[in-house]
């Protein structure tokens, strides 16, 4: 069985280690389905927020909490699907 190590080791200089998105692009995950789940995650946080306009003024507050922290992983998940559609871009060059 080869370790961890030894397969960096193999590695050419101009490659580097393996990232995120090289391990993310070997289990198949493809940048379109991060990029879905990124609109999603925007439907999300704004029906997150409507609701919070919904519910009594004691439970509005964390309810907003909730749509915001909901908000914040949009951004996030869109530049993981850019970083993997970039690494899918390099394998076909190949």
């Amino acid at each position: 069985m080869r370790s961890v190590g030894s397969r960096l080791e193999r590695r050419t200089a101009n490659q580097g280690p393996l990232v995120l998105t090289e391990r993310l692009h070997r289990i198949g995950l493809r940048a379109w389905q991060f990029q879905l789940s990124s609109m999603g995650a925007v439907g999300l946080c704004i029906g997150l927020w409507i609701r919070a306009k919904t519910v009594d003024q004691d439970e509005r507050g964390n309810a907003e909490r909730r749509a915001i922290f909901v908000g914040l992983w949009p951004p996030t998940i869109w530049l993981i699907g850019d970083s993997l559609a970039e690494q899918e871009r390099r394998r076909g060059k190949r």
